[in-house]
């Protein structure tokens, strides 16, 4: 039987959220609410079903409820997820909140610990990598193909330049310096980790273009980290808010190598790359004498060029995991894994506002499972 599903939030992403919701065969889109009545008028009507200005009380007129998605935005885009979470929570519904989890750790912390109380479900929108791409990665890993990780690299952030740059963000990001890290860090390491497992130490440098400064832009949108794994790999992330550009797809690439492969996607759900390290049974008869050569790459291009679709497959994925009542601790993207990224954010300002010096990540409440697929033992 479908999951009774309400959505809290009826601009874009909201949008999003109750579109995928109302096509997926797990859901039955039950109503939707925002505290703005046109914006809940709008999409309740498009949809067909009721529109709600409280969160309070649609949850009285519909206690069939199941799973609460919270899309709603708030400062740095994350300031308004605290509250329906909560409230969704302690009236005893599964939530599924959008990234950032919270823009206040204490708060993220809070909400993860009380959705373990409660025995309820708390997922993030971590969506990135709920791709084919992912999926061939995670294979290649499983299958032991990357052997041990020695490095991680990746880019994200909109491609730009000071020639597009049109002042100082308004709205939700207004007068916050660090709200592109708080806001759009939570993809890029949950990528990393979903890959190369926990991180434990952190290294940031942060700043901003010249045109950010000139025209008195407090935003630190240029992203420097270096981390270390627990596993002993190391990664580099860059990202960046429409300052520059960037090759291997232009906005988001992802590289990790081990002793036996490396793998790298780019642009999230377009391209697929497989290098096989020197004697691997997949580098037979690959010319590989003589300095710098290696195994010819396998690529595959997916054809997929919409990053939109990685929303439906995430959400999908949720529904699927709440059907079958997997263990709590087994819930795909959950809110653990979201205060994973939100611990490793508010490390790396720690260590730019200590000119750089290394921070240890805040520890995450008890490990029920090992993170991500990379934790796999090579041996056999």
């Amino acid at each position: 039987m479908a999951l009774k599903v309400a959505v809290v939030g009826a601009r874009g992403i909201g949008t999003t959220h109750a579109n995928s919701h109302q096509k997926d065969e797990l859901a039955d889109l039950v109503a939707v609410c925002d505290v703005v009545r046109e914006r809940a008028d709008k999409l309740a009507g498009d949809l067909k079903v009721p529109a709600y200005y409280s969160l309070r009380e649609m949850l009285a007129a519909h206690p069939e409820i199941e799973i609460v998605d919270v899309c709603t935005g708030g400062d740095e885009n994350g300031g308004w997820h605290y509250e329906p979470t909560m409230e969704a929570l302690a009236a005893g519904k599964h939530v599924l909140v959008e990234k950032p989890i919270s823009n206040r750790i204490e708060e993220a912390r809070e909400m993860v610990a009380f959705a373990a109380k409660q025995d309820r479900y708390l997922g993030c929108n971590l969506n990135h990598y709920f791709s084919e791409p992912a999926a061939r990665a995670d294979a290649l890993i499983r299958d032991k193909k990357i052997g041990e990780q020695l490095f991680c690299l990746h880019r994200m952030g909109f491609p730009g330049g000071e020639f597009g740059y049109g002042g100082p963000d308004a709205g939700n990001f207004a007068g916050f310096p660090y709200a592109h890290v708080k806001a759009f860090l939570a993809h890029p390491f949950s990528i990393m980790r979903h890959f190369c497992g926990d991180i434990t130490h952190v290294q940031a440098f942060m700043d901003r273009p010249h045109h950010r400064r000139a025209a008195g832009d407090l935003m630190v949108s240029l992203n420097s980290i270096h981390v270390r794994f627990a596993s002993g790999c190391i990664g580099y992330l860059y990202s960046q808010r429409g300052d520059g550009t960037m090759g291997l797809g232009g906005w988001w690439s992802v590289e990790v190598g081990g002793t036996r492969g490396t793998f790298i996607i780019e642009n999230c759900v377009e391209k697929f790359t497989y290098i096989p390290a020197p004697g691997s049974p997949d580098a037979v008869g690959a010319d590989t004498k003589g300095l710098g050569k290696a195994p010819p790459p396998q690529v595959h291009n997916t054809g997929v060029t919409d990053f939109g679709t990685t929303f439906p497959n995430r959400i999908h994925a949720f529904l699927e995991d709440v059907t079958n009542q997997v263990p709590k601790n087994r819930l795909r993207a959950s809110g653990r894994d979201a205060l994973a990224t939100l611990e490793y954010t508010f490390a790396a300002i720690a260590s730019y506002e200590n000119g750089g010096g290394v921070v240890q990540p805040h520890p995450l409440p008890s490990p029920h499972r090992p993170s991500g697929v990379e934790n796999i033992s090579l041996n056999g």
